[in-house]
């Protein structure tokens, strides 16, 4: 009986551990993200452009949990669970969007920018966004 929960317990610590290394693009370290991977030109007008997308993204996602918080009601556990499912899965798009974005620009990157950023996110032991930058000639 032992083993099996031994098991259990470290399945949750790996997935816990195993967070996907994100940029952060729309956010409050757009300039980190241009000084420290030396962007070019374009990559910094694609970074500008996609974080301003994201936030329209995330505002239409943003007002959709208001909306589940205002008009789902809590009087029973079955409306908890599915006021708490939706809240999840509005959560989980808004996840995906970061990562969706995030990977575009990794695209861009060269192979120099993207070898950097693999580095630091084994440094902070998180799971890189693999994508293929072997053809960008940044």
């Amino acid at each position: 009986m032992r083993g099996p929960l031994v098991a259990l317990s470290l399945f949750f610590l790996v997935n816990l551990n195993a967070q996907d290394c994100l940029l952060g693009i729309g956010g409050k370290d757009d300039e980190v993200i241009i000084q420290t991977f030396k962007l070019t030109e374009e990559q910094q007008e694609n970074l500008k452009n996609w974080g301003a997308e994201l936030k329209f993204r995330n505002e239409i996602y943003t007002n959709r949990l208001k909306n589940v918080l205002r008009n789902y009601p809590t009087e029973t556990l079955e409306n908890l669970e599915v006021r708490a499912q939706k809240h999840s899965d509005l959560l989980d798009s808004m996840e995906a969007n970061m990562r969706l974005l995030d990977k575009r620009l990794l695209g861009l990157f060269s192979v120099e920018q993207y070898n950097l950023y693999v580095s630091l996110c084994n440094q902070i032991q998180r799971v890189p966004i693999y994508t293929n930058v072997s053809q960008n000639k940044n």
